[in-house]
């Protein structure tokens, strides 16, 4: 058999329980395909719950602590090791369309972005530039999350060649010209949207990789759902918000959290004391209120309102998908494709009384939608509970391959727990979040039933019992009566952190 494809397609922020075929309330019938027809991990896991370090941990198979995007605002540098030179070098192409993200949106001499203002709009420069980038061979990026006047790139390049000459009508100042104010509906038509930008240039690349003949690692990365919470017709309006279920907080329920989760419930709460670079810090803030394109105190109706734009976003984006899975069908390429589908961290959307993200590793934050299709090779129609790390998704993918993992990537191989061969690979998963150098700077240990969170300098953190207490409302961090689980699961978390050290070389000799 020929060497087989990877195909990745991921969301953004997207929550793990948004699938139709687990939540009723969600329609997606293409991501439903794929449930029916490979295997669904339950337990799967970001390394940190932001964008740039996951993503940069998806292309090392490093944790963000090793490979230094250590949180959004920062970059990648470019020495870094990246799946796509270890394909490229077994003949494979490689290619990423939509969002890439490892590089910060300002550039300095000394770290340079060609993600930043203002070569982000230099539409003459997009026009040449495709690659190399990170181990790609060829991209197509943008920036933006829906009318964002970070646009350009590719994505504006691809609006003009498809006649929107306008398209700076539907994205805000100071590109655009939209009204900042407007919110849930976003005019741009359907046929403009990213998602059909980058369907349609990821069948054109993968009908291009067939007609030569040449295995590939794609990844298709769509933007939404991220905030802001806005799609175009009739997306925006396909649920109704009074039929859905809304998570609330449960009064009481951060008595015996940390402070930040507390103060998120102010009006008007003073987080100046974690404040160190003097950039935003996300999910710092009041979750009174809804802060994307505007400002505003959320009332129960616009609660369920974003809730039901939230899921017409994943919808839409479905859509998208699966025409990417019948173009894989249509080429003949599905049988020996390795697809996953995954996002890069979840989201809240009025769990604990939250929204959006920030230093709050609940399960709805660090828990993944995640899914895996190999005709014959991985099961059909299955559910795993094995835990699964987005740090494993580039040794995995080389193990299947046959192209050796190189020492620096410190994610588990996956590839016998994926067939079925095996129960599991790892028995934790680590999650970090560093989002300022010293102030807000914590780790989480998950294991089978526990999870504990420690932070950087401060006696207090998080035990949540996930068997007994599922929606993680008793933190058991200074419960007398689990001083020993305490103990125990410091103990483990001390022992992961030091099983996640990698070995550049193995050891060749006695001295």
């Amino acid at each position: 058999m020929s060497k087989p494809n990877i195909l990745l397609i991921t969301s953004d922020q997207q929550h793990w329980n948004t699938i139709g075929a687990y939540n009723k309330e969600v329609h997606t019938p293409n991501l439903d395909r794929l449930v029916r027809e490979g295997t669904t991990f339950s337990r799967a896991y970001c390394p940190n719950p932001t964008c740039t370090p996951s993503r940069a941990s998806i292309i090392t198979g490093m944790y963000p602590s090793q490979h230094g995007a250590w949180t959004l605002g920062t970059k990648l540098l470019e020495d870094r090791h990246t799946v796509g030179e270890d394909f490229q070098a077994a003949g494979y192409r490689t290619a990423l369309v939509g969002k890439a993200h490892f590089q910060p949106l300002r550039s300095t001499d000394e770290y340079v972005s060609v993600e930043a203002y203002p070569i982000l709009q230099d539409l003459d420069f997009w026009k040449t530039f495709h690659g190399p980038f990170y181990g790609f061979d060829h991209v197509e990026i943008a920036r933006n999350h829906t009318n964002e006047a970070h646009v350009g790139q590719h994505y504006a390049l691809w609006m003009e060649e498809k006649g929107c000459t306008n398209w700076r009508d539907y994205f805000l100042p100071p590109t655009g010209t939209m009204d900042a104010s407007l919110t849930y509906k976003w005019p741009i038509p359907e046929k403009y949207h990213y998602n059909t930008w980058i369907a349609e240039r990821t069948n054109a690349l993968l009908s291009d990789y067939k007609e030569a003949g040449e295995p590939f690692f794609m990844w298709a990365s769509f933007f939404d759902p991220h905030p802001e919470y806005l799609a175009p017709e009739p997306w925006d309006s396909m649920y109704d918000p009074d039929a859905l279920t809304i998570p609330e907080m449960v009064p009481g329920e951060h008595d015996l959290n940390p402070p930040h989760f507390g103060k998120t419930q102010e009006d008007h709460p003073d987080f100046s004391d974690l404040a160190e670079t003097g950039y935003g810090i996300h999910g710092y803030r009041s979750h009174h209120y809804y802060e994307y394109g505007t400002k505003f105190r959320l009332t129960d109706d616009d609660k369920k309102k974003l809730v039901a734009v939230y899921y017409g976003m994943i919808s839409m984006m479905d859509k998208y998908i699966g025409k990417i899975l019948d173009k894989l069908d249509e080429l003949g390429l599905s049988e020996n494709t390795i697809i996953v589908f995954t996002t890069d961290h979840g989201h809240f959307y009025g769990q604990h009384g939250l929204q959006a993200k920030g230093g709050f590793h609940y399960e709805d934050l660090i828990k993944l939608p995640f899914i895996v299709k190999y005709p014959g090779h991985v099961p059909a129609g299955h559910t795993s509970e094995a835990i699964q790390s987005l740090v494993d998704l580039a040794p995995t993918f080389l193990s299947f391959c046959g192209i050796p993992i190189p020492r620096s990537m410190t994610g588990m191989d996956q590839r016998d727990v994926w067939t079925g061969r095996k129960q599991q690979a790892r028995d934790h998963a680590i999650c970090e979040f560093r989002h300022e150098p010293t102030t807000i700077h914590q780790k989480t240990y998950v294991d089978e039933r526990y999870k504990i969170t420690v932070y950087y300098n401060r006696t207090y953190g998080e035990i949540f019992d996930l068997l007994e207490d599922p929606g993680e409302l008793r933190n058991l961090w200074d419960d007398p009566d689990s001083a020993a689980l305490k103990s125990e699961l410091l103990l483990k978390y001390a022992w992961a952190e030091l099983g996640k050290e990698p070995l550049p070389m193995p050891r060749i000799h006695h001295a």
